[in-house]
């Protein structure tokens, strides 16, 4: 049977609504650290072979690890600037939403929408996201790159499920309605 794949932000988010603090700092990010905790991410991973991310997320990443975290899998970088494919890393300077919609209609797994704030603004606008993942953190930073900006329009959401953590964490889980 043909499932269509599912466009799913999965992202983490101050109380307050901010994936980051002024310049691009997530340091905040490792007051939920903990040991063994991945708060479903492994999982999360599973159900998805493609991800898409801003020029700036991606280039964040970079300067924090050695290797490229999702190299196995097909990955766009939307970015105004060409550069050339380095294996399934594709750097991608065309229409974000011809992007999403022709790769909807591929067979694969879902889409992961990995950030950063832009790029899910300008898909909220498109009504492209499918699904909402979005851990909560326990902290309110009170300035830094808001995760939902002002302008897309209204979408009621369904929740599916809400996981609190031993860090404080909450996860909520909605789909478009």
């Amino acid at each position: 049977m043909y499932s269509e794949r599912k466009i799913i932000l999965y992202i983490a988010s101050s109380l307050d609504g901010f994936i980051a603090k002024p310049n691009d700092d997530l340091s905040f990010l490792a007051r939920v650290q903990k040991s063994g905790e991945d708060y479903g991410y492994n999982e999360f991973m599973s159900t998805v072979d493609t991800v898409i991310m801003g020029r700036k997320t991606y280039e964040w990443v970079m300067k924090q690890v050695n290797e490229f975290p999702h190299s196995e899998i097909d990955t766009y970088i939307i970015t105004r600037t060409p550069r050339e494919s380095r294996g399934k890393i594709k750097f991608y300077t065309g229409d974000i939403k011809e992007l999403i919609l022709t790769l909807k209609q591929q067979s694969g797994k879902d889409i992961f929408i990995d950030g950063g704030a832009e790029i899910v603004n300008q898909l909220l606008k498109e009504r492209l996201i499918d699904q909402f993942y979005i851990s909560i953190i326990p902290v309110l930073l009170g300035d830094g790159i808001r995760l939902f900006r002002h302008g897309p329009p209204e979408q009621d959401l369904k929740l599916i499920s809400s996981k609190e953590f031993e860090t404080g964490l909450v996860q909520i889980h909605y789909e478009l309605d």
